[in-house]
């Protein structure tokens, strides 16, 4: 009978060293991974007074023993939400302006962080495709073709080329000088706080693509000319500009609307867009050559010239692009999705039927009515209304002229609209010039939308 006690003492022996070994060892783990543990701790209990006070105040005293109910259903949803779900501003990080420097599709792939996520984006795919067949890299150092929805700042084509970097795509580049299209600016600005109307009579000397300082002064001799508003902005006349810079506007109020247009702060985009730089001193005369665009310091990308051009179709608010439509994960989960934002409002609602009459202008009788003239009969072209501005600049060295297009087209009693930049960097010879991409793009855009609308009468528009 002693037998068996003294098996079962044995027995029970080691299970008790067994359970103080596991104990010991526990011991050791924990004090060895408090540097973690703890903060793991402190985390958790930060993230549930979070939840217990954001959610608290939802329930009033009557309801305290439903209130556990309510927060545990908030705990459970955020668990089964995407862990990693994305904001715009985080997808740039790994998502860099590589992946659309020669971008034919507008779906593809990427790894992140192990995982294989599916892209979509808002390109069309045969608008880009055309326009990059189109480009003329023999006599370009530099092209950027951006077209966008001015509706919700859907990208449909971000085309470009860099002779000296192919993986470099121009339109996310801020590196170009402004030029005349900060004369969009400047004319919103003229408008509302300069008390000017589109036929405000404005008085100018010498010639119309210079600006010197004593163009600046208001004197009247036999060689003034008188000029209106609307026709200084279609023609780009600079010294009626660079007079409303100074006399008009001066430094405080440029500041306030080129800040208000987008420059000299972030745009949130999913793709990294430099910030548009524009610097204005206490010099009254750099202020005349900021309001007109005759300096090489205001700077800006082609994605920014489509945002400042899409502000006439949204009652003077300046959008966020947008060219990421969701992003998926392997097992389809939908990690991003876009929506649309509002930067800020760079002119009252009022002033954009005013701004848009600028804009016809400069088609109609202004600086490219002889390019467009051309079109008129177009089976396409002459179904819509088209607005735009003109930039002309050389770099200082004169081996580049440096030539803008921003602008639209909308179907003549259609809602139809599409917003379009162009910066061409021209070399020694002239190729094709801004204006001739955008009546390309034009063309491609709205024969492909009326085509859905009658197939047959576009058969031979070419």
């Amino acid at each position: 009978m002693d037998v068996p006690k003294k098996i079962s003492s044995w027995r029970d022996y080691q299970r008790k060293l067994q359970r103080a070994q596991k104990n010991d060892r526990r011991k050791r783990f924990i004090l060895e991974n408090s540097k973690f543990v703890l903060p793991i701790i402190i985390g958790c209990l930060i993230v549930y007074g979070a939840i217990c006070g954001s959610f608290g105040s939802l329930f009033d005293d009557t309801k305290k023993a439903q209130a556990p109910i309510s927060v545990q259903k908030q705990v459970k949803s955020q668990k089964t939400a995407p862990a990693s779900s994305f904001k715009k501003d985080q997808i740039h990080q790994f998502l860099d302006s590589g992946y659309f420097a020669d971008l034919q599709d507008n779906v593809f792939e990427v790894q992140n962080n192990g995982r294989h996520l599916r892209v979509q984006t808002s390109i069309d795919p045969a608008l880009q495709n055309y326009l990059t067949q189109k480009l003329d890299r023999k006599n370009s150092s530099h092209i950027g073709i951006v077209t966008m929805d001015p509706n919700d700042g859907r990208i449909l084509s971000l085309v470009g080329f860099d002779k000296a970097n192919p993986a470099n795509n121009p339109c996310l580049n801020s590196s170009f000088p402004a030029a005349s299209i900060f004369k969009i600016v400047t004319a919103a600005a003229a408008l509302e706080k300069g008390n000017l109307r589109l036929n405000s009579k404005l008085r100018y000397n010498g010639r119309k693509y210079t600006l010197y300082k004593s163009q600046l002064k208001e004197k009247r001799n036999k060689y003034t000319r008188t000029i209106t508003l609307k026709e200084a902005f279609a023609k780009s006349v600079n010294p009626v500009f660079g007079k409303l810079g100074v006399l008009h506007l001066g430094k405080t109020q440029l500041e306030t609307y080129a800040e208000a247009f987008g420059f000299n702060r972030g745009i949130n985009f999913e793709v990294f867009l430099e910030p548009s730089q524009t610097v204005i001193t206490d010099e009254p005369y750099q202020w005349a050559e900021i309001a007109c665009g005759f300096n090489r310091q205001t700077r800006m990308s082609p994605v920014h010239g489509a945002l400042i051009s899409a502000t006439i179709f949204n009652r003077g608010k300046l959008i966020e692009p947008t060219i990421i439509e969701t992003i998926r994960d392997e097992k389809g989960a939908e990690l991003y999705h876009s929506q649309p934002a509002v930067v800020t409002q760079a002119f009252a609602p009022h002033t954009s039927a005013a701004m848009r009459e600028l804009m016809k202008t400069t088609i109609r009788s202004g600086t490219v009515r002889g390019t467009f003239r051309k079109y008129r009969k177009d089976k396409i072209i002459s179904r819509l209304e088209i607005g735009g501005k003109t930039g002309t600049i050389n770099n200082k060295t004169d081996d580049i002229k440096y030539e803008w297009f921003v602008g639209y087209a909308q179907e003549k009693g259609g809602d139809s609209t599409i917003i379009l930049s162009v910066l061409v960097a021209h070399q020694k010879y002239i190729g094709i010039r801004a204006p001739q991409y955008a009546i390309m793009a034009f063309k491609q855009y709205f024969k492909t939308q009326f085509a859905k609308e009658a197939p047959s009468s576009l058969a031979n528009s070419g």
